[in-house]
């Protein structure tokens, strides 16, 4: 089952509130306010009009206005219902482990679509902290890793965002920061458009976890993360690379 309504994006994480299909059965795709007995219940909505649908639930949770409808305008053309079929790319890497040292917080895929989201915050921290400038044996000291490790039960539960530097040995941990060490894996790289970098990551994600819920592929969960580096030097015009554990 998707862990995200196909239609409007609303997290299935209660059974309560997924739809049925025509026989009765669950549906695997969509929740019981856009889709009964193998139908929508709206057929003829448009996805813009979906977005209209949306943003009131949304500021309901805390959400300011503008940000939902960036986020419902990046999220829901990557969703089973509105997709066109394009494709995504990727390649296959392989990479030793590695350890990130920065700022780590505690949330899951569920309250990041709510006001309760933490990874918006912890990067104002990252950057009001000055983070780089307080870590040492950088690797790559024009790359910043968006680190998503300590899954409890893979998609749908919580994980832990590091938002740090890789460095080459642990050394002195400064207070407040923490250190992550991610074991050697194979990695399957997806790279996000160019754009604004909020909406371009989004949209990589979406796609990634549509990719994943179609393909026998099997994710490993020892730790994925987001590399921004030199191309996202402008943030109107960045493109990320995005790591993806799966076993070999």
């Amino acid at each position: 089952m998707n862990n995200h309504c196909q239609s409007c994006g609303m997290p299935l994480n209660d059974q309560s509130l997924v739809g049925t299909e025509k026989e009765g059965q669950l549906s695997k795709d969509y929740c019981t306010y856009c889709y009964e007995a193998g139908e929508f219940k709206q057929p003829d909505l448009t996805m813009e009009e979906m977005i209209e649908v949306c943003v009131p639930h949304l500021k309901e949770d805390g959400m300011e206005e503008e940000q939902a409808r960036q986020m419902l305008t990046s999220f829901l053309p990557s969703l089973k219902r509105w997709k066109k079929g394009e494709t995504i790319e990727y390649v296959i890497v392989e990479k030793e482990a590695f350890q990130v040292l920065g700022l780590t917080a505690r949330t899951c895929n569920a309250d990041e679509m709510t006001s309760e989201g933490k990874i918006p915050s912890l990067w104002s921290a990252f950057y009001e902290q000055k983070v780089p400038e307080q870590t040492a044996n950088l690797v790559k000291p024009t790359a910043t890793y968006g680190l998503y490790s300590d899954y409890e039960t893979g998609v749908n539960g919580e994980y832990s965002l590091t938002i740090g530097m890789e460095v080459s040995s642990n050394g002195a941990i400064p207070e407040g920061l923490s250190v992550k060490t991610i074991p050697a894996a194979k990695y399957m790289v997806f790279t996000s458009e160019k754009g604004p970098m909020v909406e371009v990551v989004i949209k990589a994600w979406q796609h990634i976890w549509a990719w994943f819920a179609n393909s026998e592929v099997e994710r490993t969960y020892t730790g994925d993360f987001e590399v921004y580096d030199e191309r996202c030097a402008n943030p109107e015009e960045a493109q990320v690379d995005i790591y993806i554990a799966v076993r070999g």
